[in-house]
């Protein structure tokens, strides 16, 4: 398969047998490529290509990955990132959801399950661990809502935010509202332009923060 039709992946991760083995489970996929790996932000940001989905450990020496996210964004604005841990921190899943990251997975991920997140990932979902997913409907939950109240989202706009939130991927809240992926694409903007915000990410962390959504 052509690198051209593969999607261009980027490790970074403190541990070299975990960074070695997700190169190798990579790289060993049809479909997928690992364009580098590397043992801190600052190493990654000094060397890596441009990658499409970006898998981003949250305990890295020097820069915490979790602070990371947003220089990541600004030097590959169109990568998705996806964070890696070991357990569900809520402060640290807050953080990096707010700095950008657009899924979060626990390492004991199986393979099957983590190329599949890649996928989603890159396919524009917002793939997450169900043990972390729990912890950030709780940690919303328990955020003051906003006051900004120019924030105000049609019916279908709402569903489709509440969809992106429960990671689905623009296909599927598509399907799941039974309009066209182009369609789902012209609301998206209209969110961004409400909630004043840039990514799916900052659109569903504000809508929760807010209690646009539940």
């Amino acid at each position: 398969m052509p690198l051209s039709e593969r999607i261009r992946v980027a490790v970074v991760e403190d541990d070299s047998l975990t960074r070695d083995g997700l190169a190798l489970l990579i790289d060993g996929t049809p479909g997928y490529h690992c364009v580098g790996q590397f043992a801190s932000v600052e190493e990654a940001l000094r060397h890596c290509q441009t990658p499409d989905v970006l898998l981003l450990d949250i305990h890295l020496p020097g820069m915490l990955g979790s602070e990371g996210v947003k220089h990541f964004r600004t030097k590959f604005p169109s990568a998705q990132i996806l964070m890696l841990t070991v357990f569900a921190e809520q402060e640290k899943v807050f953080e990096s959801i707010c700095n950008g990251a657009c899924g979060y997975l626990l390492k004991k991920t199986p393979p099957a399950k983590l190329l599949e997140a890649i996928t989603e990932a890159y396919q524009g979902g917002a793939p997450m661990s169900p043990e972390i997913a729990r912890k950030v409907v709780s940690l919303f939950q328990k955020t003051p809502p906003g006051s900004d109240q120019s924030e105000h989202l049609s019916p279908q706009e709402t569903r489709l935010v509440g969809l992106l939130a429960q990671g689905h991927s623009y296909q599927v809240a598509a399907h799941q509202l039974n309009i066209s992926v182009n369609t789902v694409r012209n609301h998206v903007r209209s969110i961004y332009d409400k909630l004043h915000v840039h990514s799916k990410s900052e659109a569903v962390s504000k809508a929760l923060r807010n209690r646009l959504i539940q």
